[in-house]
């Protein structure tokens, strides 16, 4: 019947949405401090200070966001080449792809971590916020890219839409948790708190990445 197609025979419990394979759960759980660690600080803290630290116009402060937002897209387009997975036999691509995400998620948090500094120590402000915010983005692209590689190579063709599902789920409520710390954190410390809370969330998914099997 026509008005009952996509619907689903029997309802799935929550329980049931967590993926019974430990690899797909690690790696979801990273993807939501991935994201969190993201929206930590661009979200509320960066488009806040921008204007009111810095004096920026609106217009001027979404400009550079959309740029930074393009630009991440570019990169995510780019990230099979820059990190040679195609150069890969596939046979050995999920070792390799697991590798590589934890050299770039740490590389994710020694960023952030600069950041920060530069933050607390107020080193070249502005020039410093700008460039450090455009390789934190890039770095953060690759990461992302290389999640979306990983999600596909954990899944059995069978479980694709739920594992997916579950995959994005976590995505979405890191990003809830991401811009409720950055309000938060901007409120009670400015921006310098959001990168602080920003460098611990990126900790946390690179200690996840590491538990990543690298074999299936």
């Amino acid at each position: 019947v026509r008005g009952d197609y996509g619907k689903m025979k029997q309802k799935v419990k929550f329980t049931q949405l967590f993926s019974k394979s430990q690899a797909i759960n690690r790696l979801s759980f990273a993807r939501a401090f991935l994201f969190a660690s993201r929206d930590a600080w661009f979200v509320v803290g960066l488009p806040i200070f921008l204007h009111q630290s810095l004096g920026w116009s609106f217009s001027q402060v979404g400009a550079f966001i959309a740029a930074w937002v393009i630009g991440y897209g570019i990169i995510q387009s780019l990230a099979p080449q820059l990190t040679g997975a195609r150069r890969k036999p596939s046979v050995n691509g999920l070792s390799h792809a697991v590798h590589t995400l934890n050299v770039w998620a740490f590389l994710l948090v020694i960023s952030c971590a600069l950041l920060t500094a530069v933050t607390l120590t107020d080193f070249h402000l502005t020039y410093s916020l700008i460039i450090g915010l455009f390789i934190f983005g890039f770095i953060f692209a690759i990461n992302s890219s290389i999640h979306s590689y990983l999600i596909l190579a954990y899944t059995r063709s069978e479980d694709v839409a739920l594992n997916v599902g579950f995959y994005y789920m976590a995505n979405a409520c890191g990003r809830l948790a991401g811009t409720l710390i950055s309000g938060l954190a901007y409120l009670y410390g400015g921006l310098s708190y959001c990168l602080i809370a920003a460098t611990i969330l990126t900790l946390a998914a690179y200690f996840i990445n590491l538990r990543l099997p690298k074999y299936i």
